[in-house]
Parts: structure tokens; sequence; C-alpha cells
């Protein structure tokens, strides 16, 4: 229950809402009850054959009770027997009928309306919310977790929860109500009856309750597979041009073939339970109802009982309008147990802490005036170090290059720059001051990363190049894309800057792709750049415009570059060579050929 509230508490103006749902689930309830009363009445009327004369109760002082309710409608009821007669009380009845059940449609309308606002504002909250939290997360929860679960999370688990609000909040909060109520009229038409029936009652929801409590198990067990089939698809779709190089759609096929008969077996299993809760509950209450039959007959049949023919088959009426609600409850309870599996799964997303998060009062980052530094810096990922006692100084305005064999470290130095990481030992700090002190959007604010996998987003290429930025002018736009050597292509395109360049960009060229990354980095203007790799993937031709791009870039502004191609990197102001997580050699590119070591091995190698 405690879950169920936590979801509820995503709704907008719940303290408002929910009263109002509950008030007119009450009033529709009540209409409804009313309707299944005057049945009694009416069947007085038809089996009273006796003809004697019908004495008119006096109407009743007010009082909240049933007495009152009773006394009022028997002075109206048995006034218009007297003095219209038995077809007109019969219409009388009628009418009233037909007004409560209109009442109790038009309540009915009203409470769904409430449901319906609950849900979808819950469902756009949570969502938001999911988004929110995860996209606070560090860099590295997106490479340990899979995409297509956080997908499911974010679409299948909620639909689930959607699913388990709506049936919840009609059968968990609304039908436990109307059972209430309904109990309230049976004991006012025969106690006896009532107390028999509230005794049989408990076996159905024993049976039931077992069938439900295995049910969450497997709803978990549903959903975590659901993610990995995603997971799966999505690799097979990015990666359907590798798929099919290497003939490797088989391999694929039984994958996915795998995972989709074990969410068969577990949903197949999972329906069977839920199927048997419907049919299982009907039985038991026929059971229930054919007993209160057999009690209830022989009460009748004692004369010294007091219970009246029509007010058993009333009794019975009531009784048969438990039956629905008590179901309802049951499939009720039976999806509230899927969606509070799915929640506990949206849960540990929202309530993951950020590893790397601001501290309180954190200062603003406003400009960048001397020197980036690593102090004694060392970083694992795990238990294996990745980076051991590094020091580095980068004055502003300087370019350093990282270089050095693959898996040496080079990239993690780099994301330790915009805190996509914070280093396990040592510190890393900007003007003297550690990085952990600044705002972490005021630090991202004077950096620009343009990294070797172009990240473009399927849309036009004026809203790839303007991204997070907000009313960006077209010129500032263009600008930017003629300093990085992309304008005359753009134009080239069948609407220039409004053309839609495909999921990923990939309707445009490597080359292509890279100068709009660095366009947008262009506009950003930052003072501080960060290039991973940025012309490693490219052709020659390419390469050269890119790399044209990259010196325009770089003008005026303090870069960290990574490159495995050494061309690429000579007019460096510094060259690390990383190996191992250290600096092993540090120079100009001459003053590290003279020194024949490391680096002038890289070289060597590159020009062979």
């Amino acid at each position: 229950m405690k879950i169920f509230r936590r979801i509820l508490s995503f709704s907008n103006r719940l303290n408002i809402r929910l009263p109002l749902f509950f008030f007119y689930s009450i009033l529709g309830i009540i209409f409804g009850a009313f309707n299944i009363v005057l049945v009694i009445p009416m069947l007085k009327v038809l089996f009273d054959k006796s003809g004697a004369d019908v004495v008119v109760p006096d109407l009743p002082e007010f009082s909240f009770s049933t007495e009152w309710v009773t006394g009022v409608f028997n002075h109206y009821f048995l006034g218009t027997i007297h003095d219209y007669g038995k077809l007109n009380a019969l219409l009388f009845v009628c009418a009233l009928i037909v007004g409560c059940v209109i009442f109790a449609n038009l309540f009915r309308f009203l409470e769904r309306v409430i449901a319906t606002k609950i849900r979808v504002d819950l469902v756009r909250n949570i969502r938001m919310e999911i988004f929110r939290k995860v996209s606070l997360l560090h860099i590295g929860f997106f490479n340990d977790k899979r995409k297509g679960d956080l997908i499911s999370r974010f679409t299948n688990d909620v639909y689930e929860v959607e699913t388990a609000v709506m049936n919840s909040l009609k059968a968990v909060l609304k039908e436990p109500i109307t059972i209430i109520v309904y109990f309230f009229v049976l004991f006012t038409i025969s106690p006896k009856l009532t107390l028999f029936t509230l005794l049989v009652l408990p076996v159905t929801g024993g049976v039931l309750a077992e069938i439900i409590k295995r049910l969450k198990k497997q709803a978990t067990a549903s959903q975590e597979s659901m993610g990995r089939i995603l997971n799966i698809l999505d690799e097979a779709f990015s990666g359907m041009r590798v798929i099919k190089a290497f003939n490797a759609r088989n391999f694929i096929l039984r994958k996915i073939e795998e995972e989709s008969s074990y969410y068969r077996k577990v949903n197949k299993s999972m329906s069977y339970k839920n199927e048997l809760a419907s049919p299982v509950s009907e039985i038991l209450g026929v059971i229930i109802v054919a007993g209160i039959i057999f009690f209830g007959g022989n009460l009748v049949l004692a004369d010294e009982s007091g219970l009246q023919p029509e007010v058993f088959i009333g009794f019975l009426a009531v009784f048969s309008m438990i039956i629905q609600p008590a179901k309802n409850f049951s499939n009720g309870i039976t999806s509230l147990q899927r969606g509070t599996a799915s929640a506990k799964r949206i849960f540990e997303l929202i309530d993951m802490e950020p590893a790397i998060r601001d501290k309180p009062n954190a200062r603003v980052l406003t400009d960048f005036r001397d020197s980036i530094e690593f102090r004694n810096v060392s970083f694992a990922y795990d238990t294996e170090p990745v980076l051991k006692n590094v020091d580095l100084v980068i004055p502003k305005g300087k370019t350093v290059a990282l270089v050095g064999p693959s898996g040496g470290g080079k990239s993690t130095l780099a994301d330790l720059v915009p805190r996509f990481y914070d280093p396990t030992d040592g510190d890393v700090l900007i003007d003297g001051t550690s990085l952990r002190d600044y705002n972490l959007e005021s630090i991202r604010q004077h950096m620009g990363v343009v990294t070797q996998e172009s990240i473009l987003f399927n849309d036009t290429i004026f809203n790839n190049i303007a991204f997070g930025k907000e009313g960006v002018s077209e010129a500032a736009v263009m600008e930017a894309a003629r300093i990085a050597n992309a304008h005359d292509f753009i134009m080239q395109t069948e609407n220039g800057y409004q053309t839609l360049i495909g999921e990923r960009g990939s309707k445009l060229s490597g080359g292509q792709r890279q100068r709009l990354s660095i366009a947008r980095a262009v506009l950003k203007n930052p003072p501080i750049l960060i290039l991973d790799e940025a012309t490693s993937a490219l052709d020659s031709e390419s390469e050269k415009l890119v790399q044209e791009a990259l010196f325009n870039l770089m003008k005026n502004r303090t870069s960290l570059i990574i490159a495995h191609r050494l061309s690429t990197i000579q007019h460096a102001d510094e060259i690390l060579v990383i190996q191992e997580g250290q600096i092993v050699e540090r120079g100009t590119h001459q003053q590290l050929l003279e020194h024949r070591g490391t680096y002038w091995k890289l070289s060597t190698l590159q020009k062979n």
C-alpha cells in the first residue's frame, strides 16, 4: 500500500481530486443501492392480494438513520397506495427506480472523469520524473545499464502502473466502499442472513489471496524480460549493417527467440493464474449464494422468523450486487500486484542517487582565467586503476594533446574535466579551485566536447547546430557552420539548414556529421575545448576539412586533444604520452622525436 500511495502522489491536486472521487463514488453507490432496495416494496405490492386497508404512517422527524429513510419512503409509498391504488404505487416505485439509475450513472461518470484526470497527470509526471532523475546520473551509469531496460521502464512499466492505478481506483478503493454500503443495507434487511454471509465470505478471500501472492514475482520477471528484448532489438536495428555483413542474422534471431520464449513462458503462467481468479471467485460466489438460499429459505418457511418472501428476494437481489464488486476487487488486487512490481522498477531509477552532484551552496564558475590543473589524480572504475598519480597543468590558451596505446586512460583523463566522473584520489582544479566546489552546470557551460562518434539527433541541421541554445539567429548558426567548413555542403542539401538528417544523422557522411558537431561547438563558443579522437574515423579528404575546422575552432581557446593520428597534434603546445594510466613522456612534437621513446616509436609506425 505504501508503494501505491507513492504512485498516487505523482498526480496533481490529489488532495482535491481524491476526496471528490470518493464523494462521487459514494453517491453513485448509494443511488445504486436504492435502486435495488426499491425492488422490495414493488414485490410487496405484487404479492399482496389481501385487499386490506392500508395504514399510512406519519412522516418521521429528520435524523441520520435508516429508520428515517424507511419511514419517509413508507409514508409516501403507502400514502400513494391509499390515495391512488396499487397500480399508481407501482408506477411511483418504477419512477423512483429510473431516477435512482439516472443519478447513479451521473455520479459514476463524474467519478470516472476524476479518475481519468488522476491517471493522465500521474503518467505524465512519472515519465518526466524518470527522465529528470536519470539525466542527472553519471556517464558510467549509461555504460553499465542496458538501454532497452531503461526504455522498458519508461514505457511498459509506466503502462502497467497506469493500468494498476485505474483498476485500483475503481476496484481497490471504490469497491470496498460498495461492499460496505451493500452489507449495511443487508444488515437492515436481515441481520441473521448477513451474519451467515460474513462467515462464508473469508473462504473466497483466502483462495484468491494465494493466487495473487504468486503473481507478484512473475510480474517482475516479465518486465525484466521485456527490457532485455527491447535491448536486443535496439542493438539489432542499430547494427543491422554489421549483422548482414557477418551473416549473423540467425545468431540474433536465436537470441530474440530465446528471450521471447522465456517471456512467453512467464506471461503464460501469469495469465493462467490471472484468469483463474475470476472463475474461482464466481464459483465460490455461486456456492455462497446457494448456501444463502438454503439458509434464508429455512427462515422464510419458519413462520416465527418473521422473514417475508419479498424481503428475502430483495436480500438476494442486493447480495447479487456484491458479487461483481467482489470480483472487481480481486481483479484489481491482481492488477495492483503487476503495477507494484513495475512501480518498484521505476522507483529504483527515481531513487538512484547521482554519483556526481553539486555541493550545497556550490560556486558558479563565471569566468575561466588561469589554468586547469590535475593534482596527483588517480581513478578506478571498479578496483582496477585506470589513472595513477597524474600531475598536469594546462594554462589558459594552450593546447595539450594526449597520445598513447588504447586503454591507457586518455579518454578517462579528459572525462574528469567536465566532471563526467570524479577522481578516486587527488583533485582536478580550475583557477586553483576544485571542480567539486563549482556548480556542475556552470562548469560544463565553459566547455565544448567533440567526440569520435558524432552525436546528432533526428532533427533539422539548424536545430542540431543550435542544440541546447534558445533564441539563436540563423545568421549565428550559418557563421558557425562556415567556421566548421560545413556551410557549403549544407546549402547543397534539399532544404538547406531545415533539412532533416535522419536518426543519428544517417543521411550525412561521416565527415559531414563531424563538421556539424564542430559547428555546434563553435556556436557554443566555449573557452575550454575537449577533442576526443575527432578525426580518427574519417577518410583523408574528410579529415583535411575537419582538421581545418578544428584549427578554426581551437583559436584562442584552451584545448585538450586526444589523438591516435599524430599528424593532427604536431602543433600542440605540449604532448603527453599516456601509458597504463601514467604520463611516461611529455614535451613538444620535436622534443619527443629527439627523445626517441614511445612517441618516436608511434610516429615511426604511422609513417610506415
